[in-house]
């Protein structure tokens, strides 16, 4: 799938299109009007997005494999290069499942796994792809996606908390390192979990669904009072729509992946 629009207007790069926070933030961009280039590895979830969005013309889609190191991240900044399109924004929502388990019960080796799998990726995206937005000749963001439970342990995932503690740092350096290139970094920080098809059934009322964490994610290009923030805590005042949105069921594409997944198909 390739956009039809033209290729000097700047689009967004969405990191982990294919997971459901990757969803959310490609529907909040559409609907606000931005080209996006979704990167996801090949498999029924970037099927799913594909048919969802394929009216579409601006949506453009990535087949990538995961980012690993900064070889991984390379690959993408040149493939993205190639295509030609500016960057005025970066979605950063990658990391892998959660694991239940206590960490005292884990040998240290489990951490370090973690730690490799959840914020590595992040420092090598982001030294890769700030460079490109830097060329930019608007004003130019780079936005992370964290999880819950960052500041305090979370009761059986406590390695997610020490990763999102430590992605919040990464934040905070790369918000003061990228200022010299121009380009904003922030982390939005999610503290509370994302209601998925997978979990609804235990979600809380006040559980976020993707599309509001896109929302709050895309609400972040503009240069409001939190310019200067480099974590920004997630709010349900900034996920609301715009005025002009296009009617979209959201839900129901997060569902029908959810359900192939059920069903025994590996997901992306």
């Amino acid at each position: 799938m390739s956009t039809k629009k033209d290729t000097l207007t700047p689009g967004a790069l969405v990191l982990g299109a294919s997971g459901n926070v990757g969803f959310g933030v490609v529907g909040a961009l559409l609907e606000a009007g931005c080209p996006v280039l979704a990167v996801g590895r090949d498999g029924p979830r970037m099927s799913a997005l594909a048919e969802h969005f394929e009216d579409e013309p601006g949506l453009e889609l990535l087949y990538s494999p995961c980012i690993h190191d900064d070889r991984d991240a390379a690959r993408l900044a040149e493939d993205v290069r190639e295509r030609g399109r500016p960057l005025r924004a970066v979605f950063a929502s990658i990391g892998t499942p959660l694991q239940a388990g206590r960490l005292l019960d884990r040998p240290a080796s489990f951490l370090l796994e973690k730690l490799e799998a959840d914020l590595i990726p992040h420092l090598a995206a982001a030294r890769h792809l700030l460079p490109l937005l830097s060329e930019s000749q608007t004003a130019a963001n780079y936005v992370l996606i964290g999880g819950p439970y960052a500041e305090r342990g979370w009761s059986g995932y406590g390695h997610a908390s020490v990763t999102g503690a430590a992605m919040r740092m990464l934040t905070q350096v790369l918000h003061e390192e990228a200022q010299t290139l121009g380009v904003r970094v922030q982390l939005l920080s999610v503290d509370k979990p994302v209601c998925t098809p997978e979990n609804a059934i235990n979600a809380c009322a006040e559980w976020p669904n993707a599309l509001a964490v896109g929302r709050s994610a895309v609400a972040l290009l503009s240069r409001n009072g939190r310019a200067a923030q480099s974590i920004v805590t997630w709010s349900a005042h900034d996920a609301k729509p715009p005025e002009n949105t296009l009617a979209r069921d959201f839900e129901e594409a997060l569902w029908a992946v959810a359900g192939a997944k059920r069903n025994g198909r590996t997901s992306a």
